[in-house]
Formats: C-alpha cells, structure tokens, sequence
C-alpha cells in the first residue's frame, strides 16, 4: 500500500515540538506551524522545571522554537472556532478548563486557519475530529 500524500501545511502542538528532533519529519506536515498558544506553554516551561538543567533544557527549547517559527495568532477568528471547540467539549460532557483549555485554545487556532493538528497526544483532542483534523505522530 502507497504512502498517503504529506499535508502541504500543518500545525504542530507544544508535544510534537518538544519532541521534534527526535520524530521522523516523513510524518509532519511539509510546512510546520505552531499557535501562539504553543509557544506560550513554551515560553512558561523554563519557570515550572524546579532543576536547573531542566529548566536550562526547556530555555534552550524555546529559544529554538522562537527563531524558527512565526507563530499563528490567536485572533478573531480563532476565537468564534473556540466557541464551536468549546461547545464540542461541553457537549461530550467534558471540562473545558484548567490545562485542558491550552489544547482546545490549540484546536481552535487550527479550526480558524483550517490546519490538521499533528500531536504525541491524539487523546487530547478527542471529540474534537468534526471541527479540526487530528494526527498522532
């Protein structure tokens, strides 16, 4: 069986960046994109590490990440996407809050821009496949 064709254009969450060096780019999209939120959670790593190395580890990663994407905007448009994301959630019975907010804020930049998410943590955007398109890698 062929390999299905690579997405032109992808975006890629905060799991797939903190693991990008290590995953096979034949399964990311040609072009990677991150939301604002993701770097974000980036831009919060360095402060949670409670060991130096970690946090020296995590600083490295955002930097990195900062001078190699322009970040999408979470704009108007992502935030009516976040109203349907939201409504999704709510309606699976499901909490949009606490850290689970991130991911949805995530998916609904991805909804706006019309971009599949490529995630290590598909489950995080379980129920969400009707709005936005989800890729495990």
């Amino acid at each position: 069986m062929p390999d299905s064709p690579r997405d032109q254009r992808g975006i890629i969450d905060t799991s797939v960046v903190i693991d990008l060096e290590q995953l096979n780019t034949q399964q990311l999209p040609i072009e990677l994109a991150v939301s604002a939120i993701t770097m974000a959670e980036l831009a919060a790593g360095p402060h949670a590490a409670k060991e130096p190395g970690e946090r020296a580890r995590r600083q490295d990663r955002l930097q990195r990440a900062e001078a190699v994407f322009d970040a999408l905007p979470f704009d108007g448009e992502a935030a009516r996407a976040y109203g349907r994301i939201y409504a999704a959630e709510i309606g699976r019975g499901r909490k949009a809050r606490g850290s689970r907010a991130l991911d949805l804020l995530i998916a609904a930049t991805a909804c706006a821009e019309d971009l599949p998410i490529y995630t290590r943590n598909p489950e995080d955007f379980d129920g969400l496949h009707d709005l936005v398109r989800i890729v495990a890698v």
